[in-house]
């Protein structure tokens, strides 16, 4: 498969992933400074629709422009002469191509995306692991109340929105604006889908309660994290202890339930998954053959968030070829 071919798979398969937001910094390189003059298209937002311009703008091109059957610009002798790059300059650009600078941006675009799907599937991943946590802590709950005392629910309930918390204060911030799941679909119906969970006001609605914050349980709606009213809880344990133990098992199940199925099969985290694993394994076969002929690309310039999560994603794949 030519270059041409891949790179147009590529486009196919990045565009299946969605737009979601990059959360690399703007890679400002000698590349942005000399193109001025030169008519190509620069897109930090939309990449899915960057490069299939660019990929219209080099497919239109005549066949000896790409493949250098042009007169060339007196600067050959200045390439490599051996490996895969050797028809590059030495400021990684294919100068044989009609518009060196649009095949490069292509390219560093392609490496911060690259970089940005790896950083996403090791937080997916991490975030796979603590909904499986969270439905735990859903079924515990859900058994204790239905045979605890007063004291027990008490424990129970803090506990439960103690480990909720935990899981806010680990994924909230990562869906922001420069997080590394910004914009990830998966990642944020996650959070709204067990935030969503604690706040249904039917929690409970057998036992005489109109959700969890009858009992003292309330999500702040800035922050998303759980508060506890510790004597609002004694107060409707006080007035109805059996309506607690019954409401609080309730919710358990149907909290569990919720995580339970965000990560079944072909649900929303499996897929995000399944999708950045052929994404990244995409790029990983074919970037060599890619930057030879559209030149090597800037490497990305990431935040702190985004450079933890692709540590993290490199060790978990460090025994890989």
């Amino acid at each position: 498969m030519g270059p041409l071919s891949i790179a147009t798979s590529l486009f196919s398969l990045l565009s299946s992933l969605g737009n979601s937001s990059s959360a690399s910094s703007s890679s400002s390189s000698s590349s942005s400074s000399s193109s001025s003059g030169r008519n190509s298209i620069v897109s930090n937002g939309d990449f899915s629709s960057s490069l299939a311009l660019r990929m219209a703008s080099l497919q239109s091109q005549p066949v000896n422009a790409l493949t250098g059957g042009n007169a060339g610009t007196g600067m050959e002798f200045l390439g490599a002469k051996d490996g895969p790059f050797s028809g590059l300059s030495p400021f990684g650009r294919n100068m044989s191509l009609f518009d060196p600078e649009s095949g490069y941006r292509m390219m560093t675009n392609i490496r911060g995306r690259d970089a940005n799907y790896k950083a996403q599937y090791s937080e997916v991943s991490e975030m796979q692991s603590a909904l499986a946590g969270m439905q735990q802590a859903g079924s515990s709950l859900a058994v204790s109340a239905r045979s605890g005392d007063a004291a027990s629910l008490k424990t129970d309930a803090e506990a439960f929105v103690k480990k909720y918390n935990d899981w806010v204060g680990r994924f909230e911030q990562t869906t922001k604006a420069g997080g590394v799941l910004a914009g990830t679909q998966a990642a944020e119906v996650a959070l709204f889908e067990l935030r969503q969970s604690v706040e249904n006001r039917f929690n409970g609605a057998t036992a005489g309660f109109h959700g969890l914050g009858d009992l003292g349980i309330t999500i702040d709606p800035t922050t998303h994290v759980a508060s506890f009213d510790s004597a609002k809880f004694d107060a409707a344990v006080t007035g109805n202890l059996a309506g607690v133990s019954k409401a609080l098992g309730e919710f358990g199940e149907n909290f569990a339930r919720s995580a339970e199925l965000l990560v079944s099969a072909n649900n929303f985290v499996p897929n995000r998954l399944a999708n950045l694993d052929r994404a990244i394994h995409y790029i990983q076969d074919n970037k060599t053959s890619l930057q030879a002929e559209f030149g090597l690309g800037d490497a990305p310039r990431l935040s702190n968030q985004v450079s933890q999560a692709l540590a993290a994603y490199n060790w978990m794949n460090r025994g890989a070829a």
